[in-house]
């Protein structure tokens, strides 16, 4: 199972950024458990920058930006 993690302190673009996510996830129908991290420090232990941020299996993988669908279909297949 995949983890996934959005990072992001509640704005509206980490709120896109995790519908999206559950799209993506959704349309590949792989198991995955998403998260939502909203805690400041915690977020700063994937040394982002600047929110919102996705995180695959540990590995930050996006920062700053709001992905869509079909790049996290991308890039999650690639994470498999």
């Amino acid at each position: 199972m995949m983890n996934i993690k959005i990072l992001g302190p509640g704005c509206a673009k980490c709120h896109i950024l995790e519908r999206n996510v559950h799209d993506a996830v959704k349309e590949l129908n792989i198991e995955a458990d998403i998260t939502k991290v909203e805690d400041i420090m915690d977020i700063m232990k994937y040394n982002v920058l600047s929110t919102p941020g996705v995180v695959i299996d540990e590995k930050l993988v996006s920062s700053g930006r709001v992905l869509t669908v079909k790049q996290l279909r991308e890039m999650l297949t690639n994470n498999q």
